[in-house]
């Protein structure tokens, strides 16, 4: 009986162990499956160092870090290996007694001006460095990022492409992606939750100053490859700057804990030539021209709708959802009583002003006819079928 009972268990073990390592062989080729490459100018598989170095401050960072490195590393080798030696060298076990002595001037003097020296010779080229990227002056072109819950607001202040000003907001395909449980097979892309719709476009070689703020939370604009990191604090305006060396596509993200969607907001810097950045800013004038509609014209339903339906994707389904039917603390626009109200009025001031503390943040910086759209789309989507259309004259006549 007892042989019986042991070799039943010695089965069970056996099927147990066969489906852990099935399990683990599952989460291997699972693992392989959603294989990625390094991403140029973004995260490496397996990285153990800093980004590749674009920038001159990025590159004299990268040094001071392995000189702190250095010194750190002869500091803890010295200091144990003396404390390790002593130990050893004058223990009780060979025949060693304590001995009784009073201190030393000598090893006084030694064990202040050493640590001394050793902070100066610290402290000289961090300073330097530390100054070189506060110095924001001369800048060939000034561009204002905003921080919202949760995407980049970027308004081109002064130098080539001043009056440009879009926002950027994680690539609406990969929210989809995310939101069904990640990447599934080939389709792993290699700046998955990193790509945006519209990247910051700078020249390459050109000092580019960047102030940051903030609408709603605190945020922080970083993009390792540059060596910056600014925080964005609501009612504060910060700065830092960049001058990258090489053309390319540079990626970053929010590095300050902003809420729920942190993970959803990547940045993209595009840097290109001089040429390349001129017809850019080109093509983003003719761009801005073509939507300075006039709010005085009254557009037909079915043209708000299809405007509308491009200006929810690019700005309200990543909370939204495509479908309205919001997530967690995000309200659904299906079947909102906001929406479908006849009173336009109650819908228009959120959108302009937000609302809840700012996790619906204000969207002022659309135009009157892109608002009116988009208002009008949800009011006339999923189950709104309200008949309800709202003109740009409407939004126009709510900011005075």
């Amino acid at each position: 009986m007892n042989v019986s009972k042991t070799m039943s268990n010695m089965t069970r073990a056996g099927v147990r162990c066969a489906g852990a390592l099935a399990g683990f062989a599952l989460a291997c080729a699972g693992t392989a499956a959603h294989a990625v490459n390094d991403l140029p100018g973004g995260p490496a598989v397996n990285q153990l160092n800093l980004h590749p170095a674009v920038t001159r401050i990025a590159h004299e960072q990268q040094w001071l870090h392995w000189f702190m490195m250095a010194i750190c590393v002869l500091i803890f080798v010295a200091v144990f290996g003396v404390m390790f030696y002593s130990i050893w060298k004058h223990r009780k076990s060979v025949g060693h007694k304590a001995a009784n002595f009073h201190e030393s001037t000598a090893v006084e003097i030694a064990w202040t001006v050493v640590p001394f020296v050793i902070v100066i010779a610290m402290a000289l080229p961090a300073t330097k460095v530390l100054v070189a990227q506060k110095d924001t002056t001369s800048a060939d072109l000034t561009i204002k990022t905003t921080g919202m819950q949760w995407k980049w607001g970027y308004d081109y202040v002064t130098g080539e492409g001043e009056g440009i000003a879009f926002v950027s907001t994680l690539d609406s395909a990969q929210r989809e992606m995310s939101n069904r449980g990640g990447p599934v097979g080939a389709e792993s892309p290699d700046d998955y939750l990193l790509k945006v719709d519209n990247p910051m476009v700078v020249p390459v070689n050109k000092k580019i100053r960047i102030i940051t703020t903030a609408n709603d939370v605190i945020h922080a604009f970083a993009v390792p490859a540059f060596g910056i990191k600014q925080d964005a604090i609501p009612g504060f305006v910060r700065d830092t700057w960049f001058r990258a060396e090489k053309t390319g596509d540079y990626h970053g993200q929010c590095q300050e804990l902003c809420g729920k969607e942190h993970a959803y907001m990547p940045i993209h810097v595009k840097v290109v030539s001089a040429e390349d950045y001129s017809a850019w800013v080109a093509t983003k004038m003719k761009e801005a021209a073509a939507k300075a509609d006039d709010p005085s014209k009254v557009w037909t339903l079915a043209d708000l709708k299809a405007r509308g339906e491009k200006v929810y994707a690019s700005n309200c389904a990543a909370c939204h959802q495509a479908n309205g039917k919001g997530a967690g603390p995000i309200k659904p626009l299906d079947g909102s009583a906001i929406v479908v109200d006849a009173d336009h009025n109650k819908q228009i001031q959120i959108l302009l002003n937000g609302a809840a503390g700012g996790a619906m943040p204000s969207w002022k910086a659309l135009s009157d006819t892109d608002l009116a759209a988009v208002s009008t789309y949800t009011k006339n989507n999923w189950s709104n079928q309200t008949g309800q259309l709202i003109q740009p004259a409407e939004f126009q006549a709510a900011r005075k």
